[in-house]
């Protein structure tokens, strides 16, 4: 079986701004897919507004409804989508599925160092321009001397994996200095060693009750009696389907919440065969999701389901964790916020 190449990601942009945009995704399937595709559309600042999957396990036929802004780079995000797709052979443009098995490479981390004057919302407006270069931000060292001078470590990532050249690094460079002006000072990009990229992935020293708080994937029992649950409904259902467990979500919408349910999913090796999502009046959102294991059986094991609707409560109820701790005479403001634990 094979479609034309063209036809893995179609998008239909909206002609009325109101109105949201479809982008239909037609090829082979892959534990997790529908994880890597909701970040891809997060990355561009895309909300999905509804969502539809289908899959007989071996390919899959996905739509998301979404809304953004008008400057939307939609040939290049169509790109990155199809990027994301199990790689297929192809043969007279036309894409046929073959099953992947080589690990994905590790990707080279270059040291971003920005020197400028200081101002407010300068980290921000740096982040935004890396972004939009589609440099992933692995970490980040801030430090500001008393006279105002900014230096800035940026450990950071190319999605297009052209950093290593002359022309991508001078873009870079150019970029920051169109958007920045005199606030800029110079930068400088570089390739780093692999002990530096490792210790790049490292956390800050955190007091261990915060780190708790913060990563657990458990609701305390303080968060689970509060009023704010009961705005979450997670549950499972084996009665309706023969080889599938219902997940019924009920919540409230939040930037990446689709992405916050699939990358859970993903952690836990978890197929979607059928799933649909859409928001209602007052930005609830309701989904309803068929899926199996990795074995192709529904989860009937109570303790599998029971840890599954949790985590997923956990994430829908905190998306973000939030803390403040004093550091002598300065206060630091700390967010989290999970990834996949998959990669």
């Amino acid at each position: 079986m094979g479609i034309p190449s063209e036809d893995v990601v179609l998008i239909n942009q909206s002609e009325n701004p109101a109105d949201p945009s479809v982008i239909t995704v037609n090829c082979p399937d892959k534990t997790g897919l529908g994880c890597d595709l909701c970040r891809i559309i997060l990355f561009f600042g895309l909300s999905i507004v509804r969502g539809d999957v289908s899959t007989d396990g071996k390919w899959c036929y996905i739509v998301f409804w979404v809304v953004g802004k008008p400057t939307t780079r939609w040939s290049l995000l169509k790109k990155r989508l199809m990027n994301a797709c199990p790689s297929c052979s192809s043969f007279s443009g036309i894409y046929y599925y073959k099953q992947e098995l080589e690990q994905p490479k590790t990707p080279d981390v270059f040291l971003l160092k920005f020197c400028g004057f200081d101002r407010k919302g300068l980290l921000h407006d740096v982040t935004q321009v890396l972004c939009e270069l589609e440099l992933i931000i692995k970490r980040v060292k801030v430090s500001t001397t008393p006279d105002g001078t900014v230096v800035d470590l940026f450990f950071i990532t190319d999605t297009r994996e052209l950093l290593h050249t002359k022309k991508r690094k001078e873009d870079t460079h150019d970029h920051l200095k169109a958007y920045l002006g005199d606030v800029m000072i110079s930068s400088e990009i570089e390739l780093v060693g692999a002990e530096i990229a490792t210790c790049s992935q490292g956390t800050s020293f955190l007091p261990p009750a915060i780190t708790e708080d913060m990563f657990s994937l458990e609701l305390s029992n303080e968060h689970s009696s509060g009023s704010s649950t009961s705005n979450v409904s997670v549950t499972a259902d084996n009665s309706l389907s023969p080889s599938h467990t219902l997940i019924q979500i009920i919540c409230q919408d939040h930037k990446g919440l689709l992405y916050d349910i699939m990358r859970t999913l993903k952690d836990y090796n978890i197929q979607i065969s059928y799933g649909r999502f859409y928001i209602k009046e007052q930005r609830k959102c309701e989904v309803d999701l068929f899926v199996m294991q990795a074995d192709g059986k529904k989860i009937v094991d109570p303790n599998k389901q029971n840890s599954l609707c949790s985590r997923l409560r956990m994430e829908l109820f905190r998306p973000l964790r939030v803390a403040i701790v004093s550091r002598g005479p300065d206060a630091e403001l700390l967010v989290a916020n999970p990834v996949e634990l998959s990669g």
